[in-house]
Parts: C-alpha cells; structure tokens; sequence
C-alpha cells in the first residue's frame, strides 16, 4: 500500500516498500519545506508530480545514473566543445535557470516544476544545497541544468536549451567538474535517449542506496563559486 506522509514527520517508509506499478511510487503527501526535501535526497527518493496532484516521491528501481569516468562525448559534441562558442558558469542565475527549465516542452503537457517546486529549490539554493549550470551565448542565457550536492554525490533535476547542444555543453562541463571535486556518481533519477547519449546508464535501487551510504558523508572538493 501506498504510504501517506505526515506534516509532523520528516520520515519515509524503506525504498523497499516503493510500489512496482507505477515504477518507484514510495509516499504521498507531506510538503516541500527544505528540511524534508533535503531527508528525501538523503533517504533516495525525490519529488515528482503535476499540479492538482498531491506530493509524489519516487525511487525508482532501476535507477538512471552517471559516473563521471563514463562520460561519453560524441565527436561532434568535441567538436562543439573546442570551438568555445557558449560560454559557461556555476551558480550565477539560479532563479533563471529553475524557470527556464519550468517553461512548457513541445512534448509534454503542463510542468511538474511548480512555482511551489521553483520556492523550494530556491531555498535549497540558498542554504547551500542545490546549484545551477549556466550556458551563455552573446550575454543571454541559452541552456542550463540545476541539481543538489549532497557529499560526493550529485542528484540532477531538470535541464532545458534554447539553441543548439546548450543543454549538453553545461552537462558535460558539470561532469567534468565534479569528476575534479572527487564526485562519483551522478543520479539522473528517470532513463531518456539524451542522458544515454552522454554515458548515462542503469544500477539497481540496492546499488543506488550503496552509493548513498557510502559517499553521502564523504567531503568532496567542490567549488561552487570557480
């Protein structure tokens, strides 16, 4: 059965007893303040659902994810990459990129980043969690990603271009990045062609939760601010 959260508890039932249909269904309810969102990530689970429908949090089984050691750059990205046509930064426009990355898709009906979403992740920005990758071409703002930093772990959240391999110079650059800082996984929560393309691939939850306990903790050198 399908756990229902409570305002007063920050817990979450085991990732085991996360539904098989829908794939990774683990509660309902609660709310999105800083504090139980910053729980969620820890525990392996993450907010994930539309407007008119109550707080759904998922962990998925298997879990799409990224070593950094396995980045795939294709030769046309490199090629992309070398002619230094976008330029890239870290944590310059957040607001800016959780909004873009709000904004309606061709393919998808409405937008799970709700402005209650957008607040919470603002917060978490805030207090020194969630950060952003900005792509920038001729000073305005054409592609970027935002996630959370937990340890040696990086969870992505949502990414969006406005021109050409935007979306794919930010991520490349980030994992480049956080291969430097020491990371060791990236988790990219739900499988698509795009993340494949780049080197992305499947672990189990059991895996997952591994990683969780092994590198939550583990100091990385990150800088933010470079």
């Amino acid at each position: 059965m399908l756990t229902w959260l409570q305002r007063d508890s920050l817990d979450f039932p085991p990732l085991d007893k996360a539904l098989r249909d829908p794939n990774g269904l683990l509660a309902a309810g609660g709310d999105l303040s800083a504090e139980r969102l910053i729980r969620a990530y820890r525990h392996g689970c993450f907010p994930w659902y539309q407007q008119g429908q109550p707080i759904l949090w998922w962990s998925p089984d298997p879990r799409t994810v990224l070593l950094p050691s396995e980045l795939h750059v294709s030769r046309s990205l490199r090629k992309v990459l070398r002619q230094q046509y976008y330029q890239v930064s870290f944590d310059q426009a957040f607001a800016e990129v959780i909004k873009a990355c709000a904004e309606p898709r061709a393919y998808a009906d409405g937008t799970w980043i709700t402005e209650g979403m957008q607040s919470a992740y603002l917060e978490l920005h805030r207090r020194g969690h969630a950060h952003s990758v900005e792509v920038w071409h001729a000073g305005k703002l054409v592609g970027g990603l935002y996630g959370l930093a937990f340890g040696q772990l990086f969870f992505g959240e949502s990414m969006f271009s406005r021109a050409d391999n935007a979306s794919k110079v930010g991520f490349v650059s980030l994992v480049e990045h956080l291969a430097a800082w020491g990371f060791v996984l990236i988790d990219c929560q739900m499988p698509t062609q795009h993340l494949h393309s780049l080197g992305a691939r499947a672990i189990s939850r059991s895996q997952f939760s591994d990683y969780l306990r092994d590198h939550l903790d583990r100091p990385s050198g990150a800088d933010w601010a470079a």
